[in-house]
Parts: C-alpha cells; structure tokens; sequence
C-alpha cells in the first residue's frame, strides 16, 4: 500500500452504460469504485431498449458481458437502491454520505429463483415495461439484472400493511428456501472517503401529456418511443410480437412523430434531443423485420439529423433497403379514427393538409434532466444550464465548476450510446489524472483457483445454448438444439438457457462444471467478438483453462440471416453446435504468455486531439512522445477562430501548446512521421522518418482530418466563392465590411455518393458565422440553403437564434441543387425553393461553402499499426457502441478527427477518453497475451519463407540455430492467431493453437456425416 494524501477510492453515481463503462476503467487503472444505483439493478434505460442503431446489435448482448464483468469485479461495489444525501471535502479528500433503501431481501442469501414472485399475489403496473405489462410486489427489474436479486416493493406489498399480524400474506417468506426475505430490514446510511466524484444520472423521457394535440394516455394506440422499444423487446411484455397495445392485434399501418418535447421553446426544450431520428429509424426497420407481412412505416419530420458515424448510411440504407416512408411536414394533432385506428392530420410542405389513418402512433419523445440528479446536483453546488442538464465548462468534454467531480453521459446533454461511452472514458481519464498518486492504494488482485490437470482426462463436454429471449429463441427451437447436442459424443450434459450471458447463467456455468465433472464448454449464442472473453473468464473462475472453450454463433449465423426459415434455422444451428462440440473435444490448455510492461505513449498527431490525450497522460505521470508531420503544432485548430460556443479557440489552442511544451513528461517531434512500427502492446518500437526509434507501451493515432477542396460551385474560378474555414478568417479579420449578400450552401462535398456521410458540424459552422456576420453587419442579407439543418443538441439554441435576427433558410434538394453562376450583373445563385416551388436568384457579394470533413491518407498508419479504415477512409474501432476509441489491435486507440467529423469540444472529449482507455493498458506492470499462437513444427519446415511474407503482424521470421539448421519461428506476443501462416504453408508444418488442422478437420467431417 502505497502512502498518498490522496484516496484512491472513486464514486460514481449512476449504473447506466456511462457509469458502467468509467467504474471498468478505473478499476482496471487501479482505483476502488463505489457504483451507486438508485434502482434495484444496475443498467440504466439500456436494458429497456430493443436494439441499437446502426449495428442492429441487440442492447442486451452489448451491455450483459459489461454488467457480468462489473458485477465480479473485485474493485467494484456496487450499492443499488442508494442514493447521495451529502458531500463535504475537497478535491482528493471528499466524505459522502450514502443512503441505501431497505430491500427486503438478503442480498447474500437470494438465489434468484423467482419462487417468491410466482407465489406473490399482487400485481402491479411494471414501470420497466413502462406499464405495459404487470409485475409482482417482489420482483427483480428485468432478466438479466446485476445484482441477480429481488427486491419487495414495500408500498404495494399486503405484508407491510400490518408487519405485526404473522397471517398477513406472507406468501413470498413461505416459499424461500433461502430464508433471504425478512420484511423488518431497514434503511442504512454509510459515510465513504473518495478522491473524486462521477455523476452519471442518464436521464429521463418527456412526457408527452404536456402537449394535448397527441391525445398521449386517451388513445390506447398513441405510444411513446420506450413503450414501442418494449413491445418489440424480447424481454418485454408481448414477448417481442409485434402487437398494439389497445387490442393485441398486429398493426398494419405504425407513424412516427418526432420532435415531441424537443425543438420546443414554449416547454423550455428549445434543445434538440440528438437521439430521436436514429432511433425512429432503427425501430421502423426492426419493426419490419419483426412483422411476417408488410408493414407499412412513415417517419414524420422537420429535419433528419443522421449526423453521426455511419448513421448517414443506415438512413439511406432504411428508404432503399426496407422500404421505410419519410414525410417531412408539420403534424396538427392525434384524433380517434375506426377500431382504435389513429387519425393523424399533417400539413406537407406545400401546405396541403392530410387526414391519414394509422394502426398505431409512436412519439419520439425527447431527452431531459434526471429530476433526482438534479436535486443532487444542486445539492453538490454543480451548475446547471438553462435546461436543467450539468453545466459543462467550455472545452473541458466533462468537467463542472466543482473541481474533483466530473459529468458524463446524457446528463451533461442529450447524447447517443457511442459518445456516453466516450464521456465515460473521458470522465476516468480525468480521474486518474487528479488521482493518480493514489492509484493502486486501495485496489485488489484478483485470484483464481488453481487450473485443473486434465492430463488422461476423458472429455466431458457441457454444452449451453441461448434463447436470447427471442432474438434467438423466436426463430431457432432451442430446447431441440438443447436435446440434440446430449446426443453428441463427449456431451455429458447439454441446456437451454433463456439468457447464457447473465450473471445467474455465469454462476450455472460454474455450478455444472463441477457438478458434472465438466473439462470442455460450449456455449451456442451470439458473437464470440463480444462475448467469448466473459465465457472465458467464467472458465478460469471455475479452475478450468480459458481456452476449452468454444462458441456457436446461432445467432448471426442462424436466427438473423435465416428469421424467415425457422426449420431450416434449427438444422443449421444443430450442425453448428456439432461442429462445436467436436472441434471442443480437441482443445488442449492454452498457457498465456508474460512480458514486461513499457510505461511510455506514443501519441501521433499534434492537433487539439493529440495535444489533449498527451496532456492527460502525461499528467497521470507517464512519458509521453507526440510525432507531428507539420513544423508547428496545432493541427487544424490554427485556422479555426470562432468556437461554437463563442470561445477564443486561438487562446486555448496556445495555452495547450504552451502547456505541452513545457511539461516535463512530453517530447515532441515535429516534422516526423512514423516510418516503420515493430511490436506489440508493452513493447512497441516505432522509427521515425528522421530515423530516431522511440519505445512505448500503447500507440495513441490522433491525425486529424483535412477541409474538402470543392470542384463544384465555381470554387477556385470565383473569388467570392470560400469555404467555411476561408470565411472565418475573413470575419475574424473584419474583411467583409463591403459585403452585403452572403449566401451559404451546405452539404459541399458531403452526403453524395464519394462521400455519403455527413460532415456533422457543418450547418453549426455556418449558422455561427452567420450570426457573427450579423453582428459585424446587422443589416446583411444572409441565405443558408440546406438539405437538413443538423443543430443537435444544444446547438439548436443557434439556429431559433438565427431565425430571431431574420437570417433566411431555403431547402434544397440533393436532386436539384443549387446552381452558381457568373453573370454581368454579378455572381448569381439560383436555388429552388421548397415551399414556392418556384426558382430564386440571389446575387451574392460572398458564397461560403459548408465543405465537407475528408480523412488524411492513413494508408501508412493503418498498415503499420494493424488497425483498419472504413470505406471513407476514417479510422475503424472495434466496436461502435463498446469500444468506440479502441482498435482491434491491442494497445492502440484513436481519438479526433481521424476517427470520423466532430466539433472542438467533442474532440476534446475524445482525446480525454483515448488517453482514459490507454491508461487502462498503461496501468499494469506486465502484459498477458492470451497464447493462441501459430506455433511450428521445425522437423516439416523447409524453410520457404512464404510464412514470413504473409504474416501481417510481422510474428514469423526465419532462424538459424547453433547446427547451422534454418526453419520458421514464430514470436508469440506479435501472434494474432489469424491463420495466415498455417494456410500458406506448403509442408504443413504451422498450426494454430486452438484452431489446429486437426480441429477444422473435425468440424468439417462434422458437417459432412
């Protein structure tokens, strides 16, 4: 233990993705966590939620294996049912005060059952299925929920009317064999010492009573956005079947209203709430994946805010693929039509008023403030702004004016999955930074039962296969495929499990192993990518080697492609699991492979990005190297003038650099570029262009982006034609004082078929210079002509702004855009405009265009790093949602623009969240690879040398030994196990642990009986 005058110990405040994500991190970085929930299980609004978008991952595949390594995680305690009463200290030294709620149910005696809800007599409306659907007096949240506990509502259940009167009810205590219900616990408070706080409420979901023209709670079938993720959830109360709430019948007709309670000044919700276009998409597109017949669906809109990571193609994707219908108009209200139908009147853009009945209606309700974590941050003293979300200070991502006590996720404003997950990062980042002379000083070691010797053993295979609800389950008949892998030689015993990721399931798990002497484990579920590695703890915890393990993805292999064909689903999922099981009896222990850990960073890139994750890590107290390709630092920022906020970008770009430069555990090396890489994570060797070799431990690419040289709109043959970034500097300057005209036009280069996404910052950037044109000039005329106004979030505050001072905003569409021309009365613009539908011209004075963000060439990088780019050329992560600032290749990470358009603050987030996720790796004194490693078979090799060409890790070499005797050798920790090497190989000398010849070999006679 080491002395500090610092805790190393951290609160968080909230169990949602956010809270989950940042207590991972920091226990990981060597830090205790306290996880506070409100609720009765961790998860937030997630494990509500259906799917996500644009990956159509189910939201409980992507949070279960989070949930389950939170959950055994010794450096995490999680108190549910608690809430913040009060803080006192300083940054470093806080005392909080936690008050936990009286459960009524042991915690360390209930199993899980679920005996005591089937006896329980009462039902009551189930706010998880946002009353949808009925729940017990003692209940537990849903499914899958950590801790695999109930609780007793005590305001509803019968025992609590009279504790004195022993015949009162008391069903639920007869029928627990655990004797864990004891209805006279009571309220606890507890004081706990912690460095630093993490608010991370998540938030609520506006209710639409507040706007009566809906008719929200008098027609049965006007739903809200959650209750349809219910009625389509497996877990939900109609079982994942499409049905509408009034009569159970399949709807054939379903509308989506958006913007309700959001781009609404009268309700004080000016903001926009970000996630509602996206999400409406993603459930029209389940919803007909859902339905056997042909649903109609129509998404009613102003604007389509598509704007993040492939959320663009997704869009496109939901008109072309699925057929989705998209109405931009202006919807009146919500009237009764025939057989509970829906009447909904809208007006299109032309003005023509439409009476349209639907089956059902469902409201894209907005994001607000956790009232609750309002009430706590008033009482912490953390601002608030004008909505009632945390005030974040500028260009900070996830500070408040409370030094020590930090914000992430939707309470900091509304926000999607991929950048609460970023926020988390970022927020633990930033913890460590305050506290890092704690780290270490109050975390555990986790220890494992010694590995069972197998050696002579005879292969007992368990086999578990997933319902997943119904995400697989509704197609595949799982209890056969259960049944018929009892039938396989090896399997000594084979179930079905309603959910194989949940924290109960990992504890069955254990239980069989020993039970039945189990030594092979297959489960058939979903992706090994997301879940094999929580299997394979499961594993070690049960004193098996991790790698006696193998999954049947039943479910993208099987239940998705094949929805249609449960029949011939079910056969396949058998084969697969045949396959599995004998490819299982072939495993051998896999002994991982130990190396000592380098504690330095490399960052590339010296933008606003690489500057900010370097400044963090740096601050954590590791060496940190940043490689800049220009003379200067900076990147980009150099000519941005004008935040969107209204911040001096210059100022803080020079005090980042000034800070940079003088910091004592930073070296920078400008006009480098990385020219080879050698390595893995802990031990990376990377040599720069000017032939200098830098070791680290993790790579951090932040290279930044480039603005779009436009070919169209007489860009380059007119002088009164500039992008955005050429604008600004002209109105930083005061340039424009002779300029009268200013038209704007955007979608430049973006949302085309080169570049069919959106540059996501674009319409901010112009409505900004536009509304700093009218404080230069009040009198200006100035157009933007738009496809979709993308003002997210808070942003939206800017364009009511600009409609207030009469700056004019004319649509056009992606099939007649705008034409620019010279003529001899000046440059003309010729739009035609949506609501006339009729041409006109405007002569401009200036035409700023709105040009797209473009990638870098990173080519080079992603060869020599291993990491890979999408199709536009942006960096790729390993995973949207889960690993939004990792690569697949351990030990590297990216952050800013390389990653894909973002505005300065969301930059600055980012990096925080790099160096966060870097700190994770930095943090340990040595590194494990997992040993899946090829491995040769000297007396075959023939020395070819073909395995040393193929191999992209750059694992294999030739050697000589001290006989003058030449074959290939692998080097384990550069291993990836891809295989390359095995299947070039002419002689057959190199396999692959875990995925031998002999293995593939098994699984296809398999298949071939």
């Amino acid at each position: 233990m080491t002395k500090t005058n610092k805790t190393g110990a951290v609160l968080v405040v909230g169990s949602g993705i956010a809270g989950i994500q940042a207590s991972l991190d920091l226990a990981e970085s060597g830090y205790y966590v306290y996880l506070v929930e409100k609720e009765a299980a961790i998860g937030g609004t997630m494990p509500m939620l259906d799917k996500t978008f644009p990956t159509n991952d189910c939201s409980m595949c992507i949070l279960s294996p989070k949930l389950v390594d939170c959950g055994r995680h010794l450096n995490i305690n999680t108190l549910t049912n608690t809430e913040v009463t009060g803080i006192e200290g300083e940054p470093g030294n806080f005392k909080v005060t936690l008050k936990t709620k009286a459960r009524y149910v042991d915690l360390d005696k209930c199993t899980g059952c679920g005996s005591c809800a089937d006896a329980c007599p009462v039902k009551v409306d189930d706010e998880f299925n946002q009353g949808l659907g009925k729940r017990k007096a003692i209940y537990k949240l849903y499914a899958q929920a950590f801790p695999n506990a109930y609780a007793i509502d005590n305001n509803k259940c019968l025992k609590f009317k009279n504790l004195a009167n022993e015949k009162l009810c008391g069903k639920c205590i007869k029928v627990c064999q655990a004797g864990a219900i004891n209805h006279h616990m009571e309220d606890q408070e507890q004081t706990i010492e912690v460095g630093s706080v993490l608010l991370v409420p998540g938030f609520e979901t506006f209710d639409p009573e507040q706007l009566q023209l809906y008719q929200y709670g008098k027609l049965k079938n006007v739903v809200t956005s959650l209750e349809f993720e219910r009625i389509l959830s497996a877990s939900g109360p109609f079982g994942g079947h499409l049905v509408r709430p009034s009569d159970h019948k399949e709807p054939q007709k379903i509308a989506w209203i958006q913007c309700v309670g959001s781009r609404n000044c009268r309700i004080n919700h000016g903001y926009c709430s970000s996630v509602c276009c996206m999400y409406a998409i993603k459930q029209s597109v389940i919803a007909k994946e859902h339905a056997p017949y042909d649903l109609n669906t129509n998404i009613f809109y102003m604007d389509m805010r598509t704007y993040g990571k492939e959320f663009e193609k997704y869009y496109e994707r939901a008109k072309k693929q699925y057929g989705v219908n998209f109405t931009r108009s202006r919807v009146y209200g919500c009237d009764p039509g025939e057989n509970d139908n829906v009447l909904l009147r809208y007006a299109l853009e032309d003005g023509t008023v439409v009476s349209e009945e639907f089956d059902m209606v469902v409201l894209s309700v907005g994001l607000e403030p956790n009232k609750k974590a309002v009430e706590l941050a008033q009482k912490l003293g953390v601002e608030l702004n004008q909505y009632n979300f945390a005030a974040v200070p500028q260009l900070t991502g996830v500070a408040t004016n409370k030094p020590g006590i930090y914000v992430a996720g939707a309470f900091s404003g509304p926000r999607d999955i991929p950048e609460t997950v970023m926020q988390a990062s970022a927020a633990a980042g930033e913890i460590q930074k305050l506290l890092a002379e704690a780290k270490g000083s109050l975390s555990k070691v986790k220890e494992y039962p010694a590995q069972k010797d197998l050696a002579g053993e005879v292969v007992r295979t368990g086999v578990f296969v997933c319902h997943c609800g119904i995400n697989i389950g509704s197609v595949v008949d799982v209890p056969s495929v259960a049944e018929y892998a009892k039938t396989l030689p090896g399997v000594v015993y084979a179930t079905d499990k309603l959910y194989a990721c949940s924290q109960d399931s990992s504890a069955q798990i254990k239980e069989a192993i020993e039970q039945y002497g189990l030594n092979r484990i297959v489960v058939a579920s979903c992706s090994p990518r997301t879940h094999e590695p929580m299997f394979q703890e499961t594993l070690k915890e049960a004193g098996l080697n991790p790698h006696l393990f193998e999954m049947a993805n039943i479910r993208d292999h099987c239940s998705w492609v094949h929805q249609n064909e449960p029949a011939e689903a079910t056969e396949k999922a058998k084969d697969l699991v045949k396959m599995a099981v004998k490819k299982a009896a072939l495993l051998e222990p896999v002994q991982p492979i130990t190396l000592p850990m380098n504690h330095d960073a490399l960052v590339i890139g010296g933008g606003v990005a690489g500057l900010n994750a370097a400044l963090n890590l740096a601050d954590q107290g590791y060496q940190v190297y940043i490689v800049e390709k220009e003379a200067e630092l900076g990147g980009i920022a150099k000519r941005i003038r004008f935040g969107m906020g209204g911040e001096d970008v210059q100022a803080y770009l020079g005090q980042l650099i000034d800070q940079v430069k003088n910091h004592a555990n930073i070296k920078t090396y400008t006009n480098n570029q990385i020219a080879d890489v050698k390595g893995f994570m802990g031990n990376y060797e990377t040599t720069l262009t000017s032939g200098e070799t830098i070791k680290h431990g993790v790579a951090i690419i932040a290279t930044g982006a480039q603005e779009y040289k436009p070919e169209e709109y007489l860009y380059g043959h007119n002088t009164r034609v500039k992008t955005l970034l050429e604008i600004e500097g002209l109105v930083a300057e005061d340039k424009l004082k002779n300029s009268n005209n200013f038209v704007f036009i955007q979608c430049v280069g973006s949302r085309d078929d080169e570049r069919p996404y959106c540059s996501r910052i674009c319409c901010t950037k112009s409505i900004k210079l536009a509304l700093k044109i009218k404080e230069q000039k009040p009198g200006a005329n100035i157009y933007i002509l738009y496809r979709d106004i993308r003002t997210y979030g808070y942003f939206e505050d800017l364009y009511t702004e600009a409609r207030r001072k009469g700056i004019i905003f004319i649509r056009y569409s992606v099939d007649n855009k705008p034409v620019v021309e010279n003529t001899a009365a000046g440059t003309k613009v010729t739009v035609v405009d949506h609501v006339l539908n009729r041409p006109v011209e405007i002569y401009a004075d200036i035409i700023g265009l709105a040009s797209a963000i473009v990638p870098n060439d990173n080519t080079g990088l992603s060869k020599l790093f291993k990491v890979p780019v999408n199709t536009e050329g942006f960096f790729l992560e390993a995973h949207l949602k889960l690993r939004p600032v990792d690569f697949g290749t351990d030990g590297v990470f990216m952050c800013g623009l390389a990653h894909g358009p973002k505005n300065l603050e969301e930059n600055i987030a980012q990096a925080k969240a790099a160096a966060g996720r870097a700190a994770t790796a930095l943090a340990k004194e040595n590194i494990e690879t997992d040993g899946k490693a090829a491995v040769v078979n000297k007396r075959k090799c023939m020395a070819c040398g073909v395995c040393v060409e193929v191999c992209p890790a750059k694992a294999a070499n030739l050697v000589t030994d001290e006989r003058g005797n030449t074959a290939a050798d692998i080097n384990p920790a550069l291993c990836k196990g891809c295989g390359a090497c095995s299947s070039s190989c002419r002689c057959g000398a190199i396999n692959v642990k875990g995925c031998s010849n002999e293995q593939i070999m098994a699984m296809v006679q398999a298949v071939s009986w």
